[in-house]
């Protein structure tokens, strides 16, 4: 019934969209995990409304026999939970698109195929059970289902998940659940849905993780001691992860009266000794800034993590951008180095987040994290996180009776002590100040002081992040990315098949790595794609090496780039 779901298919994309409040995430958290343990590799991205109750959101989840990591348009099966729900994805349904669902939330202007559309009397059955409450739980058990995952994994995460609720909950669900799964299981026998993916088994003890608990658990990887925020999406799932395992990794989490003493906070954190971190997003840093030049002018360590979203202003709060670039960039009055570190995957979230508080402590530098919703909201497993080779170094000094702070040193990095480790006075202050921490107005110091910040800029480019080069090292075309765009452009080349187009991809964005202009100058086209409207990554390359990419892949309406768009764009470029 419908090609796109014949045997040839080892992916099928599943959405489910309904109203805000209807619980559609809820669905989405049982569904990957769910499917993951019963041996099929996932992927689910999410977008939803800024708004508690009404509009409609929905969520997709990818279910396949091979890795797969990025967002696609097509829809293979749809479950619509409330009557808005086809017309707020109908340019992603196609002819070939199965739809489950109550007959009564098809809009009347839907001219889908009548053979691929099956009614589902969700409503009824939660019904039947006790309450329409329990329509989400059928949905559940209907895909599981119609993906033959074994009924045990189903009714026992069931009872894990519901178990803070009481027995009678817990059993209200198990029944729901296995009158969706007769459902789908009866579609499958009866040949109305045909679906063969193989299963993995492996793919059960993978790790499920989104952006933003990678992030996290790299800031604990990091030896975070010291978290503090002020309520953002997408940047708080961040600080909420961290709250909930904050006693079992000694963390100290700070919900702030605003940003600004969010920002502060964590400085002084860092001049204390601990290992401090702000998640934050666009509008948040926004009132950072002056706190980040005070950590410029005190040379104090101080990890930011921010998730961008759409702005100017409150913008879209809800969906993605890659458009705080150069504000992250050029932030702060006067001039002082940074790093901008920018993971494309879920690992990356990890070890570059770790990578950030060493690179702070050891540089005594703001080190910022730039993520997107799109990247700290998706979903997918992996094979493991490596642990092994992190390690916590610290560059703290125990102070003598003469110990400045401002040292002057051939590379430019002094001495960091903290109070009360060593007999050493440690004075800051963010009037310029000499080697003692002293405020001073004498011109000469001033000139030597700037020179000392500015020299660890030379010193860093030691450690960029290189990028990483996707396809044959005799591309004559070169794609351009960084962040979140890694996988999906990764999965298009893919799907392209041309040994003549590679993808560069950049984890660190600046200081930009030495090695950029070689690779633009050997490709005879180059396209660049980002998720802005002004390609400002392609603005710093221009900064930085003189070099003006002219092809543009750019999106800004808030969406992720899809699977299908990327490949369509190369191929017209």
């Amino acid at each position: 019934m419908g090609e796109l779901l014949s045997k040839k298919k080892d992916c099928i994309s599943i959405v489910l969209a309904g109203e805000a409040g209807q619980g559609i995430q809820t669905v989405e958290y049982i569904l990957t995990r769910v499917l993951k343990l019963s041996g099929y590799n996932i992927f689910s991205s999410k977008e939803f409304m800024s708004r508690i109750r009404g509009g409609t959101n929905s969520t997709e989840i990818r279910i396949s026999s091979k890795r797969v990591l990025a967002f696609v348009d097509g829809i293979d099966i749809l479950i619509p939970l409330s009557k808005g729900a086809v017309r707020h994805v109908k340019k992603r349904v196609s002819p070939n698109t199965i739809i489950l669902g109550e007959k009564e939330n098809f809009p009347k202007e839907y001219k889908g195929s009548e053979d691929n559309i099956i009614d589902i009397p969700f409503s009824q059955i939660a019904s039947d059970v006790e309450s329409r409450v329990y329509v989400n739980t059928v949905a559940v058990g209907l895909i599981c289902g119609l993906f033959r995952v074994e009924p045990e994994i189903l009714e026992n995460f069931l009872k894990k998940h519901f178990l803070a609720k009481g027995e009678n909950i817990i059993q209200k669900n198990i029944e729901a659940g296995k009158k969706g799964y007769e459902i789908g299981s009866d579609l499958v026998t009866s040949g109305k849905i045909d679906i063969k993916i193989e299963k993995n088994l492996k793919v059960a003890n993978e790790i499920l993780l989104n952006g933003a608990e990678a992030v996290a658990l790299g800031a604990i990887g990091g030896g975070c001691n010291f978290v503090s925020f002020y309520p953002m999406s997408p940047s708080t799932s961040v600080a909420v992860f961290l709250a909930q395992h904050s006693q079992d990794f000694d963390i100290i989490v700070e919900q702030t009266e605003d940003e600004i003493s969010a920002m502060n906070m964590a400085v002084g954190a860092w001049y204390a000794g601990a290992r401090a971190m702000v998640t934050t997003s666009g509008g948040g840093f926004a009132l950072m800034v002056e706190g980040l030049s005070l950590a410029g002018m005190l040379e104090m360590p101080v990890v930011i993590h921010l998730g961008q979203r759409p702005a100017p202003a409150t913008g879209l709060p809800t969906r993605t951008e890659q458009a705080d670039l150069l504000f992250t960039l050029h932030a702060g009055h006067g001039e002082f180095p940074r790093i901008i570190l920018a993971p494309g995957s879920v690992a990356d979230a990890f070890y570059l987040t770790q990578k950030a508080f060493n690179l702070a402590d050891k540089y005594q530098i703001p080190v910022f994290v730039l993520t997107d919703q799109y990247l700290l909201d998706s979903h997918y497993n992996i094979s493991s996180l490596a642990t092994s080779d992190l390690h916590i170094k610290r560059h703290i000094v125990k102070t003598d009776k003469d110990y400045k702070r401002y040292k002057i040193t051939l590379e430019g990095i002094s001495p960091r002590g903290i109070p009360g480790l060593g007999e050493g006075l440690v004075v800051v202050d963010s009037d310029e100040h000499d080697e003692e921490g002293h405020i001073t107005e004498n011109f000469n110091v001033r000139t030597q002081m700037v020179n000392k910040r500015l020299k660890k800029l030379e010193l860093m480019k030691r450690e960029i992040v290189p990028p990483e080069l996707v396809g044959s090292k005799y591309y004559k075309t070169l794609i351009v990315g960084w962040g979140s765009t890694y996988h999906v452009v990764k999965e298009a080349i893919g799907h392209l098949g041309r040994d003549d187009i590679s993808f560069l991809h950049f984890k660190q964005v600046y200081p930009l790595h030495p090695d950029t202009s070689d690779y633009l100058k050997k490709a005879g086209t180059c396209v660049i794609i980002e998720n802005n409207a002004t390609s400002q990554f392609g603005t710093l390359i221009e900064l930085c090496t003189g070099i003006n990419i002219e092809k543009k892949i750019l999106k800004y309406n808030g969406l992720p780039f899809s699977l299908e768009e990327v490949v369509e764009n190369i191929k017209t470029l």
